[in-house]
């Protein structure tokens, strides 16, 4: 069998009208605009409607993608969704998002790998192209974290944010495209960043429903230091692995959580900041679409030229985190 490649052929991205501002925020909870500025970055968030779910965005950032890449749902033979905010618990996303667009064709599967999701995806996507098991597949990261946020937990509700990224990845007989990936895990440390409530050890009740159970918990001075950690060592993993230094690296896109975390990153692999895509201040953390998001906002405005060399980190809940090196 003849060798195949994976590329990256489109992008797409979409995200609510709606803008929460650190200036709505401090109505809301005890904070301020510049303690929020100082130590996220993160200016603004979107907020979904009621009415609006994880497929929705999903959709729209897919069908933006497709046109890129100049292909029909049809012809999708695989779809591989990162959220850990599903329109339902039964069935999956992807499978709604199936529907939607009429991918017929397509199999269809979640993942839940919380921030790291959307780098999941794609190191699954480049399995399974070059060892020939599927030619087009479709992967999003999408997220409505607003609906799974404690608005009165000023640590956490001005972090978050939705929104939703794709991507088309193509096989090709051409060397190039996804390079390399690289995905790890720590289950040991899931304690530090969860939502407790909804699943089968403690179902949503009437109790769970005022304990504030069921939305996000976050020990965020613990998270910070480990997701340094993980980043950096994802990066350098990746370098070690592909032989391509941070001179070589025309562009580094992170998960948007901390421009703090973003910074230190960068710092770890020796990449300066003009060569880093920051957008947080427009979206804030927005999860498993964080780097999709990221990546089709560079893509679209002439950030990444033919031959670049991107490389995408994340870290996220669970602990996951990893990170993949493009050849555009």
């Amino acid at each position: 069998m003849k060798k195949k490649y994976a590329r990256i052929t489109g992008t797409g991205s979409a995200a609510p009208d709606n803008i929460l501002t650190n200036a709505d925020l401090e109505k809301m909870v005890d904070t301020t605009d510049d303690w929020i500025t100082s130590r996220t970055g993160i200016k603004e968030r979107r907020i979904a409607p009621d009415g609006m779910a994880a497929s929705d965005y999903a959709y729209q950032a897919s069908l933006k993608a497709m046109e890129m890449a100049g292909i029909t749902a049809g012809e999708i033979d695989l779809i591989i969704l990162a959220t850990v905010t599903p329109d339902a618990p039964l069935p999956s996303t992807a499978c709604i998002l199936q529907d939607k667009l009429g991918a017929v064709n397509a199999a269809v599967v979640d993942i839940v790998a919380a921030c790291s999701g959307f780098i999941y995806g794609l190191s699954f996507a480049r399995a399974l192209i070059m060892t020939g098991q599927h030619d087009k597949i479709l992967v999003i990261g999408v997220e409505t974290l607003s609906r799974i946020v404690n608005w009165k937990d000023r640590n956490t509700c001005v972090l978050f944010g939705d929104g939703a990224g794709a991507a088309i990845v193509t096989a090709a007989d051409q060397p190039g495209g996804i390079l390399d990936t690289y995905i790890k895990a720590d289950g040991s440390l899931a304690h530090l960043l969860q939502v407790p409530a909804g699943g089968g050890r403690q179902p949503i009740t009437p109790e769970i429903v005022g304990n504030g159970a069921r939305y996000i918990q976050m020990e965020g001075p613990d998270v910070f230091k480990s997701a340094v950690k993980a980043m950096g060592e994802a990066a350098t993993k990746l370098i070690e692995k592909t032989g391509i230094d941070s001179n070589n690296i025309s562009l580094m896109i992170p998960h948007q959580a901390n421009i703090r975390i973003i910074e230190a990153t960068a710092r770890r692999i020796k990449l300066p900041m003009d060569r880093v895509f920051v957008n947080i201040q427009k979206y804030g953390n927005t999860s498993a679409a964080s780097i999709p998001i990221a990546l089709d906002e560079a893509n679209r405005n002439g950030l990444i030229k033919p031959g670049d060399n991107v490389m995408l980190v994340a870290f996220g809940a669970g602990f996951t985190w990893g990170s993949a090196l493009i050849e555009w």
